[in-house]
């Protein structure tokens, strides 16, 4: 299975701590209903059974909307829960060992923020590229910023598509216009949203805008 980049427009990435009123498969399906093309189930404080049970749950919900579904950083999880492949950083095995793993009809995703780690991620077997943090954010502890123009050089750098990551709001997103990306993956700018219908369209909406348009 390959990746387009059309596929890569809008990448959300669950996080359990916003879930409030209500669930997360529930905040998943508006998610998707709303139009968010690509998923990736992201729990790191699950213990392994609750979070193979959930996300088998959510894989059923993806497979509804056609939507491609990713388990974060464990090869063994996306296997057993069947989901359409896996996202891993650089501190996970190499993207080799992972291709091997998963086969060839699955999805691999890696996390690049040098061009040196892109061609190696790609000559590896990856299927696309999460590049970032393209800003600040409270998502994870160890953000290292990496500059526009580096996330265009590594955009050119390879023939798969590339999605940016890292602290992505509809407000900062115009900050990213002619960076060649596919599109973005966010976290908080759905999930933490009391209307996240309206988050997803707005989203959607900068995406056209800034990396979209001539």
């Amino acid at each position: 299975m390959k990746v387009s980049g059309k596929d890569l427009k809008l990448y959300a990435v669950t996080d359990r701590k916003w879930v409030g009123e209500q669930s997360l498969e529930e905040q998943v399906e508006e998610a998707l209903a709303a139009g968010v093309t690509f998923l990736q189930l992201r729990e790191k404080h699950m213990e392994k059974g609750e979070l193979l049970e959930e996300a088998k749950r959510i894989g059923v919900i993806a497979k509804r909307y056609q939507v491609p579904f990713l388990i974060d950083d464990d090869v063994e999880m996306a296997i057993a829960c069947q989901a359409d492949g896996v996202h891993i950083g650089q501190k996970d095995m190499l993207p080799k060992i992972a291709r091997e793993l998963l086969g060839e009809d699955k999805i691999l995703g890696v996390t690049a923020r040098t061009v040196e780690q892109a061609k190696s991620a790609w000559e590896q077997g990856a299927d696309y590229l999460g590049v970032g943090a393209a800003f600040q954010t409270s998502t994870k502890d160890d953000t290292v910023v990496i500059t526009k123009e580096t996330i265009r050089e590594i955009c050119e750098a390879v023939p798969i598509p590339v999605v940016v990551i890292g602290g992505i709001t509809k407000e900062n997103m115009k900050q990213l216009k002619n960076c060649k990306a596919s599109g973005v993956a966010v976290v908080s700018a759905i999930f933490a949203s009391d209307h996240i219908t309206g988050a997803v369209k707005s989203l959607l909406n900068e995406v056209e805008e800034n990396l979209w348009s001539d």
